[in-house]
């Protein structure tokens, strides 16, 4: 199990900044291959399946961890694929709670 994946999603109050460079370098290299971390700003991951079915399913998996950690990313669903994008959105930009979430998607997958 990956470290991140342990750690629990705090809610962010907001008036923190954003993590930027080495801090956001650090998370990410914690996490599994496929999440990027676009303009310092949000995660992304594309996730592929073998049909609509299975890529629902784990849509729903990530809703409901969502609800459990009241962390909410962004599900673009499709036949085959989905499509997550993380950030905190209090301070448009990200937090290590957004790693953690990133971590906890991949241990449901």
């Amino acid at each position: 199990m990956n470290a991140l994946a342990q750690k629990e999603c705090v809610p962010c109050k907001g008036g923190v900044p954003p993590l930027k460079g080495f801090e956001l370098s650090k998370l990410a290299e914690q996490l599994s291959e496929g999440w990027q971390v676009v303009d310092e700003h949000h995660l992304e991951r594309d996730y592929k399946f073998k049909n609509f079915k299975e890529a629902l399913a784990f849509t729903n998996k990530v809703g409901e961890l969502a609800e459990s950690v009241n962390h909410h990313p962004d599900i673009y669903l499709a036949w085959g694929k989905v499509k997550l994008t993380l950030w905190t959105h209090k301070i448009d930009g990200l937090t290590e709670s957004d790693f953690i979430f990133a971590a906890k998607v991949d241990e449901i997958k």
